[in-house]
């Protein structure tokens, strides 16, 4: 029922609403403060995977996708779901330190950019599964080679591993589970009065 729910066209709206802009900062705030966590959990897993350590940042990274695809669904406004990623950057950066430094917001412009453009090309009209899956495949997609540029995995034998292990996580973490956020927050009703819901209660 709710895939049905979402693959049918959204109605036209006037420009972005208050209320819009308002949730887009809390996404942007609650999401920045799980990326930190994540930050934390990455760390763990490092250590525990010993010398194959520095490749736990690609099993964890769809967990960096999450706020994109989540924006985008309930909002369905353009490029809401590039500006919620680098409102969570700029959280990460500005009031949690991230050690990342400003570089992090050129990689949440690109994640959310990769995140947001199948969305786009349906004219934010086709929520389903197959959406959200390429969503988090294109996310994680982009920035890899950003992340390989700068980090100089180019020419490593390990290349293609790290690119299919970070292709995987954005499909299952950064596409699926957003979809399943979505879908629980819909359900319960705290996202009626946008798009989303607007949408659900014409059914």
């Amino acid at each position: 029922m709710t895939a049905k729910r979402n693959s049918s066209p959204i109605r036209t709206h006037r420009g972005w609403a208050m209320k819009d802009l308002v949730l887009l900062v809390v996404l942007g705030v609650v999401f920045g403060f799980a990326y930190w966590a994540l930050v934390q959990g990455w760390n763990g897993l490092s250590i525990l995977m010993g010398p194959a350590g520095d490749l736990s940042q690609h099993i964890l990274f769809g967990g960096w996708l999450l706020v994109s695809p989540i924006a985008v669904a309930i909002i369905r406004r353009p490029f809401a779901g590039v500006i919620a990623e680098i409102l969570a950057a700029v959280i990460e950066v500005v009031f949690l330190g991230s050690p990342v430094g400003p570089t992090l917001l050129i990689a949440a412009a690109i994640q959310g950019a990769g995140s947001e453009l199948p969305f786009a090309l349906t004219r934010y009209r086709r929520f389903g599964w197959g959406v959200f899956a390429l969503a988090g495949l294109l996310g994680a997609g982009l920035v890899f080679f950003y992340s390989a540029f700068r980090s100089g995995w180019y020419g490593q034998d390990i290349f293609f591993l790290r690119l299919a292990m970070q292709a995987l996580s954005g499909i299952v973490l950064g596409g699926l589970l957003a979809k399943l956020i979505v879908d629980a927050l819909a359900r319960t009703g705290v996202v009626d009065n946008f798009a989303i819901g607007r949408e659900l209660g014409q059914r």
